[in-house]
């Protein structure tokens, strides 16, 4: 059984276009009847306008194995009073879901992926938290990788306002517990007696997403076709515990292993 990852495993990062293997291993899953979740970050896009474009791009799976942060963001995180930051496209989301963003006395601040956080910004988060607001992440990634850069993921962000006011924060994507106990729930419709234990966890974040999923009892696998250009920028310096099981280039390297 599988949750396997899109950005950086699924899909480049670079242009979005299916990694090579990525289609012809969720094909591979579906001939052979394997129970699988697709788990993506995703919080830039709907979560239906996104899984269509997973389906426009060639991966064949039905939208009840999909899960997003977006689709369990309005049981963690009140509609009223948000300060939220991310990319536009993010924003335009939440208040398509009906949030009410605020920027002047908000009960949450909401973190999401953006490569251009100004100074500034991180000021009015550090004055809102210290006024009493909560601290959400949208997902706790390690790194976010964009036109060939890598940038500072909502996890680092998340740290950084931690440290800064003392505020701890909660995560609503991967690699939060609540979100991968969301995604075992649905695998156990398509086998009920599922355990994390039964699971093998597919991604380019070997720090976040692979890292909470170790914790859980998962197994994991890491691959570097996305944030890591090889295991050797990241691997060595996780503690062992934490440090994945397989490494492999792309998708197309585990599915002619298996």
């Amino acid at each position: 059984m599988y949750f396997i990852d899109v950005q950086g495993t699924l899909i480049s990062d670079v242009d979005k276009s299916p990694i090579r293997g990525s289609i012809e291993f969720i094909d591979m899953l579906n001939e052979k009847n394997i129970p699988y979740m697709v788990v993506t970050n995703n919080t830039k896009k709907k979560s239906e306008i996104f899984y269509n474009f997973l389906q426009e791009q060639g991966f064949n799976f039905s939208f009840d194995k999909y899960l997003d942060p977006l689709m369990l963001l309005e049981s963690r995180v009140e509609k009223t009073s948000v300060a939220a930051y991310g990319a536009t496209e993010f924003l335009e989301t939440l208040i398509e879901m009906g949030y009410k963003l605020d920027y002047k006395n908000p009960k949450t601040v909401l973190v999401a992926i953006k490569e251009d956080f100004t100074a500034d910004e991180y000021a009015q988060m550090i004055d809102f938290l210290l006024a009493g607001a909560s601290l959400v992440g949208m997902h706790e990634t390690s790194i976010y990788a964009k036109n060939s850069k890598r940038y500072p993921g909502v996890g680092a962000v998340l740290k950084l306002l931690e440290f800064a006011t003392s505020v701890s924060y909660d995560v609503v994507g991967k690699p939060s517990d609540s979100f991968y106990k969301e995604a075992l729930k649905l695998l156990q419709i398509q086998d009920k007696n599922a355990q994390f234990s039964d699971i093998e966890m597919i991604s380019d974040d070997v720090k976040g997403d692979l890292g909470g999923a170790k914790e859980l009892g998962m197994k994991t696998t890491f691959v570097t076709s996305g944030k890591y250009k090889t295991q050797k920028e990241i691997v060595p310096f996780l503690k062992d515990e934490l440090k994945p099981d397989r490494v492999y280039a792309n998708m197309q390297e585990i599915l002619e292993k298996i």
